[in-house]
């Protein structure tokens, strides 16, 4: 029903006027797409019962040998040796609160503004968006940068290469995917495990979507209506990866008051390539799992409290918690590859 100045009298004669100081179908607020975070699409997520515990390895060099012998007459051979040690991971907790003034709350819930206004509903969010910001900050901190893991590579210019170098993808000289496709025979030859992930810095993906060797090889399967592109899809088909993950997630790297300094989590300049299980899996290895612990034991790895501040305050807050541990658990099965571009 259209308000006119004489039914607006009425209500406010009624008390039930609510005036409205803010749009109610729009609010600007900087959520990132969920599809941009990528920390769990490289490596698996193990739940575990205990903070901390041990998890059993058996060596590589025993379970790839070749053990059989030709038994002799009347005898028999030695035992073959199965190695084994048991390592350790420790999920710690972190936590974030927000607090909610009540009094000002209450202005706004009489306003009747949007939703959006709505401070439990907005926190909630903003922890649970900040959770996966902090997800992505912990796994470029564990697993993408140099000196994690024991194969690392540096890009050159040159096309005069010496150890541990290779030539930029952005030197149109280079050809990316006979690259990959050695050092992937190169890690199936030393564990018998082909990497079937690839997560890339955006530098490096945007030079690999127009590198020519790429382009060259896709160019005949488009047409004019629909003409050959390079997307994720393509690329994780060219490498023969089962998952490529484009590390697009960024965060403000400044302290609360400091002008804000908006980065790229992960290395844009880099990249990971990977074996990893889909789920944990006690027969095969995997480069690296996100241990996670429900520290409150309900099965939420990732719980949103509410509870109500001191007498006086006239306040409540929201709290998130979560307890994980990125490991590396198999050196063997990642290279890393920085400077790529």
């Amino acid at each position: 029903m259209k308000r006119t100045a004489g039914s607006i009298a009425v209500e406010i004669a009624k008390g039930t006027f609510r005036p409205h100081t803010a749009l109610s179908n729009i609010a600007l607020a900087y959520y990132q797409n969920d599809a941009n975070y990528f920390a769990r699409t490289i490596f698996p997520i193990c739940p575990v019962r205990m903070s901390s515990d041990n998890y059993y390895v058996f060596d590589k060099e025993d379970l790839l040998r070749d053990g059989w012998q030709r038994k002799p007459a009347y005898g028999k051979v030695d035992p073959a040796v199965l190695s084994e040690h048991t390592e350790t991971y420790a999920c710690q907790v972190d936590q974030m609160i927000m607090g909610i003034d009540q009094i000002r709350q209450t202005d706004l819930t009489r306003r009747m503004g949007p939703a959006t206004i709505d401070p439990k509903q907005q926190r909630a969010k903003a922890i649970s968006a900040q959770a996966n910001i902090h997800q992505d900050a912990m796994f470029a901190k564990k697993y993408f940068h140099e000196g994690v893991w024991g194969n690392e590579m540096t890009g050159v210019d040159s096309t005069s290469l010496s150890d541990g170098q290779f030539i930029k993808f952005s030197n149109g000289n280079s050809d990316p995917v006979d690259f990959i496709n050695q050092k992937s025979t190169e890690m199936e030859e030393a564990t018998g495990r082909r990497p079937n992930r690839l997560a890339l810095g955006v530098n490096v993906y945007n030079a690999l979507k127009k590198h020519p060797a790429i382009l060259e090889r896709v160019k005949y399967g488009g047409t004019t209506a629909n003409p050959a592109s390079v997307n994720a899809n393509v690329l994780s088909q060219l490498f023969e990866v089962e998952r490529l993950s484009v590390q697009r997630s960024i965060m403000n790297k400044a302290d609360f008051g400091e002008e804000a300094k908006m980065s790229y989590i992960g290395d844009p300049n880099a990249f990971l390539l990977a074996y990893a299980t889909n789920s944990p899996s006690i027969e095969e290895p995997s480069a690296g799992y996100i241990f996670t612990w429900d520290m409150l034991g309900n099965g939420n790895i990732l719980p949103i409290l509410n509870y109500l501040g001191e007498n006086g305050t006239h306040s409540e807050f929201i709290e998130g918690l979560m307890a994980a541990d990125m490991k590396k658990t198999a050196d063997d099965l990642a290279m890393f590859f920085k400077d790529a571009v």
